[in-house]
């Protein structure tokens, strides 16, 4: 009999907008949000300029007056110079430690004032008025402190953050440091809305009615704690503005109650049509409105099957994934939400349909897109668990590595951390699964275990030896694990949890993939029929795989296989090569969130569109541009044509029997090269010429598209023209050419000049709110651009 296991869940989408705080009140579900980006002080502890900590940087009145003045998010890792002394695994960018101070805004009503940070990397503390609030050593989670008991009256009231990231190789890619996430200031009455104290379930739901439960819990922060009677209403509003469904309960201070609310004609959320529904939740006393919260909400159901593998809504599908690392090359991680928008946009023409939080909590508006634009989440806890990891200096797997990490807070903080990821997003309808790690069971990285020796098991990932018994067994990951399911099933059994686990083999020795309720394979496709014969109960899935055509078979071409997450969707900063290299080249787009030929593939493979792709290399290497060529096409057509000037070409179409993708063997020399596959979709290569001008166009909102073209307009591919951008009405933010040797891409050094890769670059840009922008581009011997955004 078939085993299925069943996840049910009305979720909600917290309207987290980067642009606009008044909307944005909803991400700790309780009182009024203020975004507190502008006009912070930063100074960057740095010996060599003679700069030192002094412990009165905490303190209200001190003097900060010649500290740089920024704005929230920022990173400042990735406005220093790389250098080769740094660690490849942080792209050889520093680390350090960082202080910020900003005045608070003047005292508001009365009631309570708190300060959230959706992430600071990491080991913050938070002083007001040089009272410690708190302390967080996790750089990816949020977190959030009560200002109230150390705000003065009358006078300035200061915030003081210092950011330690002195033990800058403490991750195997790179995080950046300091503030890089949104700050907000929450005020709220002393009863009020829990943090993150609102949820739901969907127990029902057909074509013609949905029920849902909604779970409030209030906070009192009174001294005295008397009774005080309070309501709760809550209202589902469709998209239209009509509200479908309304419910309402007596509730207590500091106490959990649930509503029942029953919608007809539910509409659902799925890939394809993202609808959300607005849920308002208000609290009153004595029939006065004293606390609201109100977010977007998303109906779907998912199922998981150890026979037929993963479906949404009832439908069987496969989950098309990727791998995010949360950086955007020369923004570092300080990413606006409008580079996410762009970049998950690209990735859903290209066919992905999952995303995975690699390895460890993303920014809230990145969920927030996913809901909107329609993308399954897999949300990951953490990468290290109570040992260390390799962290490799000189390029990846070379030489010998480092030992720093997160494993030093790890006993104290796991269960918060965990805990706090789930109460955060467990509101988000694209979230279908909760990791508890990554690759914690890589072999002798640091577990061991006697089947390391062999037996005829085969590994598809380095185990450093075979059974080192003076490494710590790997015996104890299971009962990490089933620690950590418990934490998340005592927030959130709507979803299943997993892991993805690097060792198989040797994980099947303990009690890890009995712990979760769906197991990631990294790597490890030659398992996935030997584990499905001998673990009949087991729901596999690929959590981290290559992109070759036979790790797609194994998933396209297996029933009990839902899904694969490629390494990687974009490319990333750190887990760099040798140096100079800024990161990793895995992704289906670069740096810039450009598609590469790897991303053309990709879309052949998985895209429900036309799709058609060509790329030309020299079949010899003294054949740059002219003589014997290899022309492969990417296309999901079953036959297509490829043509020169017009005329289809003398060789015959062939296929590649490794990416099953046509290719001809020509004699080019010269001419615009065409190919028309048989869905009607086509691509095209023109012969170019000179470099004659610049080009410039953009989104209006956060993208400038710089182009060499030569007089017929054609962006020339081999042009490297060094580009100057200036800007009148809007603040550039860094230019990104994708280059992956480039050191030089870097927006404090380089500022406005950099040079383009195969013939463009992007600028990344914040436009002054009712001014027009004017920006123009320039190069030696080019006709030079200029475009208006009004």
């Amino acid at each position: 009999m078939q085993q299925t296991t069943r996840y049910t869940r009305l979720l909600t989408l917290l309207a987290v907008c980067l642009w606009s705080p008044a909307l944005v009140s909803a991400q700790v579900s309780f009182g009024k949000a203020r975004l507190m980006n502008d006009n912070w002080r930063f100074l960057h502890i740095d010996s060599t300029q003679h700069i030192y900590e002094q412990p009165e940087m905490k303190d209200g009145d001190y003097d900060d007056a010649s500290w740089r003045r920024l704005s929230l998010p920022h990173d400042w890792s990735i406005e220093q110079p790389m250098s080769p002394d740094k660690g490849s695994c942080q792209g050889y960018l520093p680390g350090g430690i960082g202080w910020y101070r900003k005045v608070l805004p003047a005292e508001g009503a009365k009631g309570k004032r708190f300060i959230y940070f959706e992430g600071a990397y990491n080991y913050s503390e938070v002083y007001v008025n040089g009272h410690l609030l708190g302390c967080r050593p996790s750089g990816f989670a949020s977190f959030m402190y009560d200002l109230t008991p150390y705000l003065r009256a009358d006078g300035r009231n200061v915030i003081a953050v210092r950011v330690n990231h002195n033990q800058e190789n403490d991750s195997r890619w790179y995080t950046g440091s300091g503030i890089y996430r949104n700050v907000w200031l929450i005020e709220a009455p002393e009863v009020h809305l829990a943090q993150w104290g609102t949820a739901y379930r969907l127990t029902s739901i057909n074509n013609k009615r949905a029920v849902v439960e909604v779970d409030i819990e209030t906070t009192d922060e009174r001294p005295d704690k008397t009774s005080l009677p309070l309501k709760a209403i809550v209202k589902l509003i469709d998209a239209h503005g009509n509200t479908v469904a309304t419910g309402s309960t007596a509730i207590k201070p500091q106490e959990k109650k649930t509503v029942r609310l029953t919608i007809n004609r539910p509409h659902r959320w799925n890939l394809d049509d993202p609808y959300l529904y607005t849920l308002t939740t208000t609290l009153s006393a004595h029939d006065e409105e004293i606390d609201a919260s109100t977010v977007k909400a998303g109906l779907r159901t998912l199922d998981f099957s150890a026979d037929k593998g993963f479906a949404l809504n009832g439908k069987w599908m496969k989950v098309k994934g990727v791998c995010l690392h949360d950086d955007a090359g020369v923004l570092g991680t300080a990413v606006p939400k409008e580079v996410w928008r762009r970049r998950i946009q690209e990735l859903k023409a290209i066919g992905v349909n999952a995303i995975r939080m690699s390895h460890n909590p993303h920014a809230p508006e990145l969920y927030d897109l996913c809901d909107e634009l329609g993308m399954l989440v897999m949300d990951e806890a953490s990468d290290e668990w109570e040992f260390p990891k390799r962290k490799w200096l000189k390029g990846w797997n070379k030489g010998v590595p480092g030992f720093q990490g997160t494993y030093t807070y790890f006993e104290e903080w796991i269960e918060r951390d965990v805990a706090d990821m789930v109460r955060r997003d467990r509101c988000h309808p694209s979230v279908f699964m909760w990791s508890i790690g990554n690759e914690v069971d890589y072999p002798n990285d640091p577990y061991s275990h006697p089947v390391l020796n062999g037996n005829g098991t085969d590994f598809t990932q380095p185990a450093y030896g075979g059974y080192k018994p003076e490494q710590p067994n790997a015996e104890r990951i299971g009962r990490i694990a089933e620690r950590l399911a418990k934490v998340v099933k005592a927030i959130d059994t709507s979803r299943p949890t997993t892991g993805a686990l690097a060792g198989v083999v040797m994980s099947n020795e303990t009690a890890y993939p009995g712990a979760i309720d769906v197991v990631g394979y990294n790597y490890t496709e030659s398992r996935y029929d030997i584990d499905h014969e001998r673990y009949p109960q087991r729901v596999i899935y690929g959590s981290e795989n290559r992109h070759d055509m036979e790790a797609w078979r194994a998933v396209r071409d297996k029933e009990h296989i839902f899904g694969q997450f490629l390494w990687t969707g974009i490319d990333y900063l750190g887990e760099s090569g040798p140096w100079p290299a800024r990161g990793s080249s895995a992704g289906l787009l670069d740096l810039a969130g450009q598609r590469k030929p790897s991303g053309w593939y990709r879309a052949a493979l998985w895209s429900d569109k036309p799709v058609c792709f060509i790329q030309m290399y020299p079949l010899h290497r003294d054949n740059r541009t002219h003589g014997q060529q290899r022309v492969t096409c990417f296309t999901n057509a079953s036959t297509a044509q490829l043509l020169i000037d017009g005329k289809p070409v003398d060789s015959q179409m062939q296929r590649d029997e490794q990416t099953d993708m046509p290719y001809w063997d020509i004699d080019y020399r010269g001419g615009t090269l065409r190919c028309v596959a048989s869905n009607g979709a086509y691509y095209e290569i023109p012969e170019t010429k000179a470099p004659h001008a610049l080009r410039l166009s953009t989104d209006s909102v956060a993208h400038l598209f710089v182009e060499v073209v030569d007089e017929q307009g054609n962006v020339v591919r081999q042009a490297d023209n060094e580009v100057t951008i200036r800007m009148r009405g809007a603040q550039l933010l860094g230019l990104e050419n994708g280059n992956m040797m480039d050191p030089t891409v870097n927006a404090r050094t380089q500022k406005n000049r950099l040079r383009v890769l195969n013939g463009r670059l992007v600028g990344y840009f914040h436009k002054a709110k009712g001014a027009e922008a004017v920006i123009t581009a320039t190069a030696p011997f080019l006709q030079s651009a200029e475009i208006k955004i009004q």
